[in-house]
């Protein structure tokens, strides 16, 4: 039962996380004073009055969770973290934004207890709140109606209301209607250029309205019509957006309301002046009065019952569901016995990698219950489909994801949905649009989060459609990103090995990179085993007499690399093939076995693959030649492109013999 606001009491907490955050941001003479001090009432009735959290306890499972899109804002969420007893200290907060500190520029996930994603770029967190508040619906309809009837909150800006990924997630969870997501929009006019009338004269309340949200309108500095708007929205059966008619900086007499109180600090002088304006000592810096402390730590005990009683109906529960004790082991990161026990490509099967990959998804998605995902309207292209699964929608809550043609959004849901206990999505589309999603993949590798982004169409192999849609410096892009690892599988049965890599790599996302075309399922008597894709690269075919060249590939133009070995060998040439699906796994091998698959002593190597050459220097030496794209590609049939390109087995042959 909530108790009765206390206005007395709310007012003198509201303005101690004002004047703390301000606080934390003069000392580092550096972020940002004004958002924080505008939204300090709308954190007090979160963390105070609605949100089901314990502070002892921030990775609770089923607690209510809270994003702050507008990152910039960080210092607001450390000062509620220390004031509702996280274990941040005072002196994290005088350490606010210095090197080594928990308390970041911009909330960083698994820096502090508490902080539930990274924020920064904006539009990011609003987006990932919509796979959050998916993952809690669908753990409701497949395990538990009661234990995870949690909702998401999450805090955004202008910012974050113009930045094109909040519109195409949160035009989803319109349709999906998502009724335990709740939005709130600081409505404060300013952007850091100054007023939004520059840029932004939208009505964005009516554009929620269009996306089927419950829009609702509140004075910023109205404690009381806040307290009741959060109540609505936790009661209406669409996602909420309440808009707060705010004051960046308030309190700040000679700054409030302007662009000067937005990334800078207030500034000595007009810091005290703000001190006096809410009745505080001008000359003391991160103060907590003892009754704020003690009514704000009231969080502790308040969070430590609702957690026990969540406990008691989990155990009571747990005795007769058996989707709550899966649920319990996957959440634990474990994978059940015998998931990775896949099934044999016959040798010979001319298959796309694409095609092998939806093969595989749908033996592993009857295995794995947590496995979900789909694509951005792209599914019989990119084979991500579970055929004995239902959709996810507005009534249905299956494991196939329809995310429609907004690979933003998508790439930012999956992060919500990998946030979730248990989950592990995926997310597909061609190759191409890889570049839609740069930002949320970035932030996944840079969290940990093991999404997996199946991307098809990988090469100038996908034929007719021409430039736009083949890829050429994305593979390098993916591989420049830390903490991604990108797989390019070269027949069906490195693509099973590729996905549980994909399965097992619970600490980063993982990007499949799938053919279009037909390969050969190559004869694993002969050639190196597919396992072997485990440790990245791998010997697949041993030069005959004495090695003289290396030929090194990757994905479709493995068999090429083949074909070229068979030709150099007949004039003598004694040449290894090394399948190299994956840097990143190769790379964390010892360097005994990388030099055994690929020797010092041997200078004379050649890379085949259909892609920008850059980074290819790192296995092939400064002396070695790379076959591959340099400029963009062209329209026509696929065999026909290969060959305007060079990648022909006369032109690998020349470059070897041109290196000998």
């Amino acid at each position: 039962m909530v108790q009765k606001l206390n206005l007395q009491q709310a007012q003198k907490s509201i303005d101690t996380i004002r004047l703390l955050s301000a606080d934390m941001v003069e000392q580092a003479q550096s972020g940002h004073p004004g958002t924080p001090m505008e939204s300090a009432p709308i954190a007090y009735l979160l963390y105070n009055r609605h949100m089901r959290h314990n502070p002892k306890n921030p990775n609770w499972p089923g607690r209510d969770r809270f994003i702050l899109s507008c990152g910039h804002a960080s210092a607001l969420l450390y000062s509620m973290l220390h004031l509702s007893g996280y274990g941040l200290s005072i002196e994290d907060l005088k350490n606010f934004r210095q090197i080594g500190s928990p308390t970041a520029g911009h909330p960083e996930f698994g820096h502090a207890p508490g902080i539930e994603t990274t924020t920064g770029p904006l539009g990011q967190g609003i987006s990932v709140g919509v796979g959050m508040a998916m993952g809690a619906r669908f753990l409701q309809q497949k395990v538990s109606a009661d234990l995870f009837d949690y909702n998401i909150y999450g805090l955004c800006s202008d910012g974050d209301m113009m930045e094109g990924v909040s519109s195409e997630a949160a035009s989803l969870a319109g349709h999906l209607r998502l009724g335990n997501l709740t939005y709130l929009y600081l409505d404060n006019k300013i952007t850091i250029e100054g007023d939004t009338d520059l840029t932004f004269t939208e009505e964005v309340g009516t554009r929620f309205l269009s996306y089927g949200w419950h829009v609702q309108h509140v004075e910023g500095e109205n404690v009381q019509d806040i307290d009741r708007a959060i109540s609505k929205a936790k009661s209406s059966p669409r996602p909420s957006l309440i808009i707060a008619r705010s004051h960046i900086g308030f309190g700040a007499p000679n700054k409030q309301d302007t662009h000067d109180a937005h990334g800078a600090p207030l500034g000595a002088d007009e810091l005290k002046l703000t001190k006096q304006f809410f009745g505080r000592d001008p000359e003391t810096s991160f103060a907590v009065p003892a009754e704020v402390s003690a009514h704000m730590g009231e969080a502790i005990a308040r969070g430590a019952e609702q957690e026990a009683a969540w406990q008691v109906a989990f155990d009571n529960q747990l005795k007769s569901n058996p989707a709550l004790g899966a649920w319990q082991t996957a959440a634990k990161g474990e994978l059940p016995a015998g998931w990775d026990d896949l099934p044999a490509f016959p040798v010979g099967e001319k298959l796309a990698t694409r095609q092998a990959s939806g093969k595989t998804l749908n033996s592993l998605a009857g295995k794995l219950p947590f496995l979900l995902g789909g694509s951005a309207d792209l599914g019989p292209s990119n084979n991500t489909t579970l055929k004995e699964e239902d959709s996810f929608t507005p009534e249905t809550v299956g494991r196939n994801i329809h995310f429609g043609v907004r690979e933003h959004g998508m790439g930012a849901v999956l992060n919500g949905l990998a946030h979730t206990p248990g989950l592990i999505p995926f997310g597909g589309t061609f190759m191409i649009f890889a570049d839609y999603m740069r930002p949320p993949m970035r932030l996944a590798a840079m969290m940990g989060l093991g999404a997996i982004y199946v991307f098809t169409h990988d090469s100038i192999g996908l034929g007719e459609d021409g430039p736009t849609h083949q890829p050429i410096e994305q593979l390098a892009n993916l591989r420049a990103v830390p903490n991604m690892t990108v797989i390019r599988p070269c027949d069906a049965n490195e693509t099973v090995e590729a996905w549980k890599a994909a399965i097992a790599n619970r600490q980063g996302p993982t990007a499949l990179i799938l053919s279009r075309q037909g390969l050969p399922t190559l004869d694993r008597s002969v050639f190196g085993a597919a396992e072997e894709l485990q440790k990245g690269g791998y010997v697949l075919a041993q030069e005959q007499g004495e090695l003289k060249a290396i030929v090194i590939a990757s994905g479709s133009e493995v068999p090429l690399a083949l074909e070229a070995k068979t030709a150099l060998e007949q004039d003598g040439i004694g040449v290894r093939v090394v399948s190299l699906p994956c840097w990143e796994l190769f790379e964390k091998q010892d360097q005994s076995y990388r030099d055994q698959v690929l020797p010092t002593d041997c200078t004379v190597r050649v890379s085949v693959e259909a892609g920008s050459t850059f980074g290819w220097e790192r296995y092939i030496g400064i002396a070695g030649q790379a076959v591959g794209m340099t400029g963009f590609g062209a329209s026509g049939p696929a065999d026909q492109l290969m060959k305007q390109f060079g990648f022909t087995v006369e032109n690998v042959v020349a470059k070897v013999k041109g290196l000998l």
